[in-house]
């Protein structure tokens, strides 16, 4: 980074406290716990990876990355918007990316950029993040690693709280991952729209069975 404001508004964006209301969703981990599929450190991480390299956290960073380059063309932008959730598959994912993404917008407002008018309504989360984050001149780098880290960190932190593992497995688990996190923030950069593909099969049927829970805590 060149700037260090940068990286002040990339710790402010992705900070846990930021009026998102990501702590709410658990993209269908909560079902993954819930069968037990997902019960201890192990388990957790590899769940965690597996929608990372194959699911939908690597389609969202693709998306990301093209947003963040579009973020002065609104047609480019509504059209990113329309595939991401042409490919939520199910309906609770469709409210997460746009409930998070709008809040985001929302609350990216403290921050004025001329590149918030070019957003489309529904924002998908990936889109509002991209975008904002190039409207600030953020390094496409830069914001896609600390997009993606908090990501998995906020999946790390469901996993904490409902398997539940202690918060030593769960920095544990965050540290093991700070590579593959890399490689993804590394690949997602130059990757095509053509590329994104998922076979992440168990995740998404996790977030289609999830509404159907009798008991639930999050709300995917």
């Amino acid at each position: 980074m060149t700037d260090n404001r940068a990286l002040q508004k990339l710790l402010t964006w992705l900070s846990p406290a930021f009026p998102v209301g990501a702590f709410a969703w658990s993209a269908g981990l909560e079902t993954a716990i819930t069968t037990r599929t997902v019960h201890d450190r192990q388990t957790t991480q590899d769940w965690i990876a597996g929608n990372l390299d194959h699911g939908g956290l690597r389609t969202d960073a693709i998306i990301f990355a093209h947003a963040h380059r579009a973020a002065h063309d609104p047609a480019a932008l509504s059209e990113l918007a329309d595939l991401i959730l042409a490919l939520s598959p199910a309906r609770e994912r469709h409210d997460e990316t746009t409930i998070t993404g709008n809040a985001f917008a929302s609350a990216a407002k403290a921050w004025p950029t001329p590149v918030l008018a070019n957003l489309p309504a529904p924002c998908p989360y990936p889109v509002a993040v991209g975008a904002i984050a190039a409207g600030h001149d953020v390094d496409l780098g830069d914001a896609l690693l600390a997009w993606l880290t908090a990501t998995v960190h906020a999946q790390v932190s469901v996993a904490v709280r409902l398997v539940p593992i202690g918060q030593s497995d769960g920095l544990a688990i965050m540290a093991a991952l700070e590579t593959a996190i890399q490689s993804m923030a590394t690949l997602c950069q130059n990757a095509a729209l053509d590329d994104i593909g998922s076979v992440a099969y168990a995740a998404d049927i996790a977030q289609m069975a999830h509404e159907t829970q009798t008991t639930r805590i999050f709300r995917s």
